[in-house]
């Protein structure tokens, strides 16, 4: 049985976490090593692979953390009435905010894509951004496959939001990434 008791210094799992996050933001996921994560946390070089067994578990388990997080993100917005416009944004302010979990989110050669804790986050996200897309009522605007309309929405927030990230979008969007994401994606996302 694993012991779940917090550390001296705290919640040692979510101490792991916050510093894998800040090593990813600032050189990437290929370049974490579990030892450096442990010189990063203050603890010894096998508390990260006591708690997560390997490189791939730790990251497993950030990507996990990551669908959590986007999918409050969408729950809040449709929550606060917002439409598959607002939960495109939103999609784009998670990952802004949270580039370390966007990182790796997608990157299935990373995760242990069996794990179930991450097939769960996963599904939630998705229910979450199936939900948004729901609220599209024009058949002709959403069409009449859902999923297809789901993988649609999908994929312009996720290629809006990969392309803020990386700094690949023109200057003149400006410098705010929500209003910009509004600006590019209102037309195909704005009720007909």
């Amino acid at each position: 049985m694993r012991d779940t008791r917090p550390y001296h210094h705290g919640d040692l799992r979510r101490t792991l976490l916050a510093a894998a996050a800040e090593a990813i933001t600032e050189s990437g996921p290929a370049a974490l090593s579990l030892r450096d994560l442990a010189r990063r946390a203050g603890v010894s070089h096998a508390a990260p692979a006591h708690h997560f067994g390997d490189k791939a578990g730790l990251l497993t388990a950030l990507a996990a953390e990551g669908f959590g997080l986007l999918a409050d993100e969408l729950d809040r917005t449709r929550a606060a009435g917002g439409g598959v416009l607002d939960a495109g944004v939103g999609y784009v302010r998670f990952a802004v905010a949270h580039r370390a979990h966007f990182s790796v989110m997608f990157q299935p050669d990373l995760l242990n894509r069996t794990d179930p804790e991450l097939l769960a986050a996963q599904d939630r996200a998705s229910g979450a951004l199936r939900s948004a897309v729901a609220t599209v009522e024009a058949p002709q605007r959403r069409g009449a496959d859902a999923r297809i309309a789901g993988l649609s929405a999908w994929s312009i927030v996720h290629g809006f939001a990969t392309l803020w990230v990386s700094g690949a979008l023109p200057a003149d969007l400006g410098g705010d990434p929500e209003e910009a994401a509004r600006q590019v994606i209102r037309p195909l996302f704005a009720p007909g």
